[in-house]
């Protein structure tokens, strides 16, 4: 027994030191797809995170973006400068592009490849989320940059943002001993190149057709890490994709702008319908929770505020048109202030970032028919006289029948009621029913009608 013990020690043991071993054994290839946004931050930052704790040999940026938010970028930039392997951007296949954000993010890897057909630049920033700010007026006799002219016609906010930016690559570009002057041109002017010739250029440094391809070029590569050289081999390794997990997927569709204004609208027509019949809680719990992943939808996304001002006026014009029918002139301003909203609710060029017209259409439709006709037919519903039940007895107008000894009677519905009143009654004498209790009513009486 103790012999089986120590065995089975050494045999943990030699478990422990294979899978090390095993895992360093593997290239991981990360996927950066479509619009960069927290989804894309998201996955790809963990994805590093998990291939150092592997100790793969090095990863690859698999890239095909046509650029994306600010602050997700920076976030990735950040997660390549800080990882601890080699990093390999590659924009593949044939016909994919890292544009905008995707060059910024090529400039960060350690090693910028492409496959043939593809393109990197248009790396001009676009001013989201905020309005613009009044430029500085120029003046005679002020002193001009040496290094850059001012942009014609951009505003102080403009330039300001364009600087940084091509401050920014160019601090990238000599971090990899790249081609710093073409970078502050894909900034500034919007300049684009293909394959080849950034190769020619010095802004990449291998074109590669494929992975395979890819892989043979990297062989006996060197890297710089810090003030180390490291040589890469990639003859006999295994390659491992990274899976899009749940979490991933639930960020992308949170934060896609079409599903992020559709959950906002769900979420303030829970609202309004719980408001307009309290109590039964449905409604209000589902639009609570689908405004709260909306807001945190929103606080990633380039936002107009002036737009989403828009929209909850629309919605609020056309919700008094329901409860205050002003022949339609409520309802129609708030049409117009919801679809004007919807359209500008979403501040970027960035085609991904943008609602789809179809959907605010729809939606605009959708809202009129619900708020305006839906919740006044509701309205109209609480408002409408009682006639059933015994309590729309009250505020009627009877007259005495006859008299059961002392007790009055009067007639109702067909029926016969005993009455009780402060003042004595006579047959044929008016009274105004004030409550019902039990098998008899209280009234008072209608002094001078018969």
């Amino acid at each position: 027994m103790p012999h089986i013990k120590h065995y089975s020690y050494v045999f943990l043991l030699f478990c422990f030191l294979q899978i090390p071993a095993h895992a360093s054994n593997r290239v991981w290839i990360i996927d950066v797809k479509g619009g960069i946004g927290p989804a894309t931050a998201d996955h790809m930052v963990r994805g590093l995170e998990q291939a150092q704790e592997e100790h793969a040999p090095f990863v690859i940026l698999k890239i095909d973006t046509p650029g994306g938010l600010d602050s997700a970028m920076r976030e990735m930039i950040k997660a390549v400068l800080a990882c601890k392997i080699p990093v390999i951007g590659y924009v593949s296949p044939s016909g994919a592009r890292a544009a905008s954000a995707g060059t910024y993010l090529l400039y960060a890897t350690h090693i910028a490849a492409m496959a043939p057909a593809t393109n990197l630049g248009a790396a001009t920033p676009v001013q989201i989320g905020a309005p613009e700010l009044p430029s500085i007026p120029s003046q005679t006799g002020s002193e001009e940059t040496d290094e850059q002219p001012a942009l014609a016609g951009s505003t102080a906010m403009e330039r300001k943002i364009t600087n940084d930016a091509v401050a920014y690559i160019q601090g990238l570009a000599d971090l990899r001993e790249r081609n710093s002057e073409w970078a502050a041109r894909a900034v500034r002017e919007g300049v684009s190149l293909p394959a080849e010739e950034a190769l020619s250029l010095g802004v990449i440094d291998i074109v590669a057709t494929d992975i395979n391809n890819l892989m043979q070029q990297l062989d006996g590569y060197i890297v710089k890490m810090g003030d180390e050289e490291l040589t890469l081999s990639s003859s006999e390794v295994d390659i491992y994709h990274h899976p899009i997990d749940w979490r991933n997927e639930f960020l992308s569709v949170i934060t896609d702008p079409n599903v992020a204004y559709i959950l906002i609208l769900i979420g303030v027509y829970g609202l309004i319908f719980e408001a307009s019949n309290p109590g039964f809680g449905v409604p209000g719990i589902i639009g609570a929770v689908c405004i709260f992943v909306a807001l945190y939808a929103f606080q990633v996304l380039p936002v107009s505020y002036a737009g989403l001002a828009l929209m909850m006026l629309g919605i609020g014009l056309m919700t008094a048109e329901a409860f205050a029918p002003s022949f339609g002139i409520l309802g129609l301003g708030g049409i117009t202030a919801f679809t004007i909203g919807s359209i500008i609710l979403m501040d970027t060029e960035h085609t991904e970032y943008q609602i789809a017209i179809p959907l605010i259409l729809a939606f605009a439709a959708f809202s009129a028919l619900i708020l305006v006709f839906t919740l006044g037919l509701i309205v109209k519903a609480r408002k409408q006289v009682i006639v059933t039940g015994i309590d729309h007895y009250v505020g009627n107008i009877a007259e005495v029948e006859s008299l059961r000894g002392d007790t009055p009677l009067v007639r109702l519905d067909g029926e016969l009621w005993q009455v009780q009143c402060d003042q004595p009654l006579a047959v044929h004498d008016s009274v105004t029913v004030r409550a019902v209790e039990g098998v008899g009513l209280v009234v008072t009486k209608n002094n001078g009608e018969r």
